[in-house]
């Protein structure tokens, strides 16, 4: 792969990781039902979904 390819590449999957930890793009993932959490599942999971979001916002919201 030349340079240029692997340029293109990294900047592409750059772009990709900013927009999925863009805060549109998680209010729109809410939305849909393939990512909402159960209403029955146990509340040890619950809690532990709790504190991912916690992490997350405190760390910003994204990997870098």
């Amino acid at each position: 792969m030349t340079n240029n390819k692997a340029e293109k590449r990294e900047g592409l999957a750059a772009e990709v990781r900013r927009q999925f930890g863009a805060e549109a793009m998680t209010r729109f993932l809410r939305s849909l039902p393939a990512f909402r959490p159960e209403a029955d599942i146990p509340n040890r999971f619950t809690e532990l979904l709790d504190r991912l979001d916690r992490l997350e916002s405190s760390t910003g919201g994204g990997r870098q």
